[in-house]
């Protein structure tokens, strides 16, 4: 092919395919910069997979000078591009400032001296070291201020703060994993609470997995803090800590609302609640007998279940974590 015949390609972002002809002998920077007119994806935050593979490489300083025929380009080429748009990075860095302004709150609370009470509450300093340190989105992926606000009702999770503070969990930094480059991972512990990574969109990158099921591999993730191998002293506390993170949510509820399932926080579908009333108000076992199951007795049994149903899943979830005895 001469230098002059363009190259005929394609690139797919956010479920919208662009047609781009462009000569070979075109830079990447070129390329780019064309890209960032039709997306609005900044050109330094752009990503060009092709069979997983990232077509501009890691060096930013190689982009003006590699052509795209020596980056293999070729005719019919079909790329996808991952990157947040200017507007997303907006909105992203508006929620840091947020974030980070809480965290000087806290600090500033925790420096002042303190009038000594009687409290059975968490203090701030307390709260100050048994958190979440930092929660760092992927850039990269679409939608960044979604994942961080994801990020954020994570470690705002009064159950996952409660169980924070009782086993004194510290985490660096709070971050996701991205679907295309970790696809058998849910979850992943780095060195013992260095770093925290979730899964938490979809493999098609077209939305966000459930909360509970994301929030359920963060208990995951949190029992690594502690024990490294998946053996019966990770099993023990892994239990302990969905059992916390229940009964909080029983405890929180305060006799209106019932635990079946273990829904989002405080979130009960009316369903739910519509069986939850049928046995407080009476009913009739196979023989015709009235049930008298007091409220708390009900709610001890729907406890039970759940756990029951929770310990299968963990079985499955070990499966799904990149840190059990490959430890990183």
């Amino acid at each position: 092919m001469s230098s002059s015949s363009p190259l005929s390609f394609t690139v797919s972002h956010r479920g919208t395919l662009h047609a781009l002809s462009l000569l070979p002998e075109n830079t990447l920077a070129v390329l780019q910069a064309r890209l960032e007119e039709l997306t609005q994806v900044p050109a330094s935050l752009q990503k060009l997979l092709h069979k997983g593979k990232n077509l501009l490489g890691s060096d930013p300083d190689t982009w003006y000078q590699t052509t795209l025929a020596q980056a293999g380009f070729k005719n019919g080429l079909k790329i996808h591009m991952m990157g947040p748009t200017s507007q997303e990075l907006t909105t992203m860095q508006s929620m840091e400032n947020e974030q980070r302004k809480r965290e000087r709150i806290l600090r500033e609370r925790a420096l002042k001296p303190q009038v000594k009470l009687r409290s059975t509450g968490t203090s701030d300093t307390s709260l100050l070291n048994h958190r979440f340190h930092q929660l760092k989105p992927l850039e990269y992926l679409p939608n960044p201020a979604s994942a961080l606000a994801i990020l954020t009702k994570l470690s705002e999770d009064p159950a996952i703060q409660h169980i924070m503070q009782i086993h004194k969990f510290s985490v660096g930094v709070l971050t996701e994993l991205a679907p295309h480059e970790h696809p058998e991972l849910l979850g992943l512990n780095v060195n013992a609470g260095q770093a925290i990574k979730l899964r938490i969109r979809t493999d098609r990158y077209d939305g966000f997995r459930l909360y509970r099921e994301v929030r359920r591999v963060l208990c995951h993730e949190l029992t690594h803090n502690v024990w490294g191998d998946h053996d019966n002293n990770f099993k023990e506390l892994n239990s302990k800590l969905n059992r916390e993170v229940a009964e909080f949510e029983r405890a929180a509820a305060n006799g209106t609302h019932y635990l079946s399932e273990v829904e989002d926080t405080y979130q009960p579908s009316s369903e739910l609640e519509a069986e939850a009333h049928s046995y407080i108000l009476g009913g009739m076992d196979s023989s015709g007998v009235a049930l008298d199951e007091s409220r708390e007795e009900r709610r001890r049994r729907v406890l039970e279940a759940t756990m029951a149903r929770l310990h299968k899943e963990d079985e499955e979830l070990e499966k799904s974590c990149g840190t059990g005895s490959a430890k990183t």
